[in-house]
């Protein structure tokens, strides 16, 4: 028994394949591990935030954004940040990449919290987001609220996934890339 705890603390190790990339299987055992065992990855399984996602697959379409259907927010995750994976195949991009996402997780959060505190949405904790939204007095923040939440849930869950896998695939911590440095530019 003590056996099957310790094998819970940490995710499984990342298997490679013969040339080089990261095993589908090996991943796919890593991102069940961190949507059972990782509380901020396993919030995409939430009903709440399930019904964020919802409603955002139906903003999408109603405005005419191009949608896939997910059948709901653990499956968006989980696609996403494979694609993210096959896509950024390098240490550059990969870091690049969850920087992207870390400042959209920022941008998300600080709008999110905007809207929370200039309309006391918190004040009832038992309010869904849905219901919070439903306190703000125009479209476009109820819009801006409910996407930024989506937004934040999601980044937070993919960023902590990728920092994972960038470790195992590169063996050093993730760190953001430094925004360029314009004074140093200007100054030559």
């Amino acid at each position: 028994m003590a056996k099957d705890a310790g094998a819970q603390e940490q995710p499984p190790k990342l298997r490679m394949t013969a040339d080089g990339g990261p095993d589908i299987g090996s991943l796919a055992d890593i991102l069940e591990w961190f949507l059972n065992y990782d509380e901020r990855v396993a919030r995409v399984r939430l009903p709440y935030v399930d019904q964020i996602f919802q409603w955002k697959q139906q903003d999408d379409k109603v405005n005419g954004v191009a949608i896939y259907p997910f059948d709901n927010a653990e499956a968006r995750f989980a696609v996403g940040a494979f694609q993210a994976l096959a896509e950024n195949d390098s240490e550059p991009k990969l870091n690049a990449w969850i920087t992207d996402i870390l400042n959209a997780l920022q941008d998300a959060r600080s709008a999110r919290i905007e809207l929370t505190d200039a309309y006391g949405l918190d004040d009832d904790h038992e309010l869904s987001a849905i219901q919070k939204a439903d306190k703000l007095t125009t479209m476009v923040e109820r819009r801006m609220y409910l996407t930024s939440s989506w937004i934040e849930n999601l980044c937070t869950a993919e960023a902590r996934f990728l920092g994972w896998i960038y470790q195992e695939m590169y063996g050093i911590p993730f760190t953001p890339t430094a925004p360029p440095d314009e004074t140093s530019a200007d100054a030559q």
